[in-house]
């Protein structure tokens, strides 16, 4: 049930926001040197890798200064990236990663291998279930960029209070997880979104 809502959602969505797609990365492409997509490799299903997509919001190499983004201001981000940062709009090219099965609407957020190295026994177990856009810690930590520039050491951080906490969110799905929690959540991340 859940994969066939994927590809039926996934595929409707690339559909009606084709003319969107086509906005976003005309302003991408005019308003600052590299290419309309960052690709960035992240760890999938049964420790598998795969390159998750979006629209670009930094600088080309920007990752090259990390890997976290830290703070609303970021002189990393573009001015349009600010705008598709905010808005999510930045994500929406993972509607490609859910289509080809990569990814699912709902489950926990990939991470990229460097912090899933880090993950202990009971925390890999995040990686049994599809990676997903949005999940219980994508709600609650909307605003993670802002809470690590608070932050004297952002990455440090991240490693030891924020990851582990959405771990435990994302164990928290996979032990609750039906199609009932996904929808609720699905229309909790809009909201969340315009909020």
């Amino acid at each position: 049930m859940k994969r066939i809502f994927d590809i039926f959602c996934s595929f409707l969505g690339l559909l009606v926001l084709s003319p969107l797609f086509l906005i976003v990365a005309l302003l991408v492409a005019t308003t600052s040197r590299g290419g309309v997509f960052y690709k960035q490799v992240r760890v999938g299903k049964d420790f598998r890798n795969f390159k998750i997509l979006k629209f670009r919001s930094m600088r080309p190499d920007s990752d090259k200064k990390g890997l976290l983004t830290v703070g609303s201001k970021d002189n990393r981000v573009t001015k349009v990236g600010y705008f598709i940062r905010k808005y999510k709009i930045d994500e929406l090219p993972q509607l490609i990663n859910v289509l080809v099965g990569d990814m699912s609407f709902v489950g926990p957020r990939p991470e990229v291998p460097k912090y899933v190295e880090m993950y202990n026994e009971e925390q890999r177990k995040v990686l049994s279930v599809r990676p997903g856009i949005t999940d219980y810690a994508s709600i609650e930590y909307r605003n993670e960029n802002d809470i690590l520039a608070k932050s004297d050491n952002p990455e440090q951080t991240y490693i030891d209070e924020v990851m582990p906490a959405k771990l435990k969110l994302n164990l928290q799905y996979i032990n609750d997880m039906s199609f009932g929690v996904d929808i609720k959540i699905i229309f909790r991340t809009f909201f969340k979104i315009f909020d």
